[in-house]
């Protein structure tokens, strides 16, 4: 299990480059905090938007 503290762009970059399985630098994504839920983040990338839930799962966010 990956863990990630404070949503650091590196290890979130190296979640998207696996689950995408395409290098994703970390000054390739946007990253704010997810007001719905405590320890959830948005994550910009390219014209995409995922969620990053509090155990690490990465789910795509339609607008």
């Amino acid at each position: 299990m990956d863990i990630i503290y404070a949503a650091e762009k590196p290890s979130i970059a190296k979640l998207f480059s696996e689950h995408l399985q395409r290098r994703v630098e970390a000054n390739d994504i946007n990253v704010s905090e997810n007001p719905d839920e405590t320890g959830s983040f948005y994550i910009g990338f390219d014209l995409e938007q995922y969620v990053m839930a509090p155990d690490g799962t990465i789910h795509s966010e339609t607008l």
